[in-house]
């Protein structure tokens, strides 16, 4: 394994080496381009025929990712998409970028990792290597992926080829991270592996972090998100406590964040969102139970967020009945963003859905206006929302409507016409505040 680690330091340090990544998506197109960039050839793997064709025609389906960023990849002969999987034994490292979501029992479900790694393994060759970025639980790179890929090529791990784990870094629409300016950490079981794992990232960002197996570096996504979705509980409890103080949780939470030291600011919403942390912990605690063990602190933190989407629409209903005397069965309720964050066209996991079911399950009629979705796309926990429109946004639409809850709090919109045109807003974001001084008493925060 020691000379084809050098072989492959060698191709990497001169960009000979082919580089494929499976799963085109809000990971797998960033990593695509910042691998061309940097002069090396990439081979993009998809199931969907739709996005093969947009891709190879220059054209992005990512907000953040423009059109002509792509169409700088295909130019350069760079890129190249495609449907064709008996082409994974072109590149030299294969980047696995695919979902892996919770089931319906929320217990992981990583039938996007094992069809893809089946696909990988009818084709392996000897030297390449394979990456699984998408989030999982420790164990999954050994005890799953290598036994499907040394079954069906008939080579081994550490021996033949090489196997390690990098975890995806991604934020999607903040503008101060991009794939090639994040640290990459990266975990191998054998020495001659974590060389092949760093030569290949070492290339395209500007710290690799080795660890010292591939398990340890699962288990620091997963402690990266849990800390995020632990903390992000402890805000949504705090707002519900500090609200019926009547002190202002945002307002608490931008003094504290003045302190230097020991304080890092979380903020509160409607629920989780994205495709990382309302599911991340939850591997954890599935796989925690193999060893006789309970993760409380992720139970408690999923059981708080996942009320939160219920409480926000009980503070509809209890405005509309105080203010305008009205019940929320028969109420016109706009909801503003059913993107997960700011400034991004990603739903995934997105709360806002479970809000519009919620509203509608108690009567309201509700419509929604997001500047980044148009039209709802297919959600497979909602199917039912797929192909809904967003309302246009002008004074007379809104002047229609009883209430208006934000949900996302994107930066391009009117939020003063918002307040202007409707009896009042349930802002779960603190998405008005520049307005409080005038519209006041119209902002309720939930």
């Amino acid at each position: 394994m020691i000379k084809l680690a050098d072989a492959f330091e060698k191709k990497a340090a001169d960009r000979t080496l082919v580089v494929g990544v499976m799963g085109l998506g809000y990971v797998g197109l960033p990593l695509a381009q910042a691998y061309c960039r940097q002069g090396f050839h990439v081979i993009g793997f998809d199931v969907s025929e739709d996005k093969v064709e947009k891709l190879n025609a220059g054209k992005s389906y990512i907000k953040h990712i423009s059109d002509n960023s792509v169409a700088v990849m295909r130019e350069t002969g760079r890129f190249e998409a495609t449907t064709d999987l008996d082409r994974l034994n072109e590149p030299d490292a294969i980047l696995i970028c695919v979902p892996t979501p919770l089931d319906k029992h929320r217990d992981p479900d990583l039938s996007y990792v094992v069809s893809s790694t089946e696909e990988i393994g009818k084709r392996l060759r000897e030297g390449q290597i394979v990456i699984l970025e998408s989030t999982t639980y420790p164990g999954t790179s050994d005890e799953v992926m290598q036994p499907i890929l040394e079954k069906l090529s008939g080579l081994k791990a550490g021996e033949n080829f090489a196997i390690a784990y990098s975890p995806e870094r991604e934020d999607p629409g903040n503008p101060k991270f991009e794939t090639s300016t994040i640290p990459k950490v990266v975990g191998a079981d054998t020495a001659a592996e974590s060389r092949m794992a760093v030569a290949i990232y070492s290339a395209i960002v500007p710290q690799v972090v080795p660890v010292s197996d591939v398990r340890t570096a699962e288990a620091v996504k997963l402690t990266e998100n849990i800390f995020r979705a632990v903390n992000i509980a402890l805000v949504n409890e705090l707002k519900t406590i500090y609200g019926a103080m009547d002190i202002d949780v945002w307002e608490v939470i931008r003094a504290a964040d003045t302190k230097p030291f020991g304080f890092m600011a979380f903020y509160p919403g409607p629920g989780l969102g994205g495709h990382c942390i309302p599911i991340d912990p939850f591997y954890l605690s599935w796989k925690a139970r193999e060893f006789g063990m309970t993760t409380r602190f992720i139970e408690l933190s999923g059981e708080i967020n996942a009320n939160m989407p219920g409480m926000v629409v009980d503070a509809v209903a209890a405005e509309l009945s105080n203010r305008l005397e009205k019940s929320i069965k028969g109420a016109k309720v706009l909801l503003v963003g059913l993107a997960y964050k700011k400034n991004v066209d990603d739903m995934r996991e997105s709360p806002s859905l479970t809000l519009v079911e919620m509203l509608e399950a108690r009567g309201a009629k509700v419509d929604f206006y997001d500047p980044y979705i148009p039209v709802v796309p297919y959600d497979r926990d909602h199917p039912e929302y797929a192909g809904r429109k967003s309302v246009d946004w002008t004074p007379d639409v809104l002047k229609g409507y009883d209430a208006a809850l934000v949900a996302t709090d994107h930066d391009n919109v009117d939020y003063h016409v918002l307040l202007e045109s409707v009896p009042f807003v349930v802002d779960t974001r603190n998405a008005c505040h520049m307005h409080a001084s005038e519209y006041g008493e119209k902002i309720v925060k939930a």
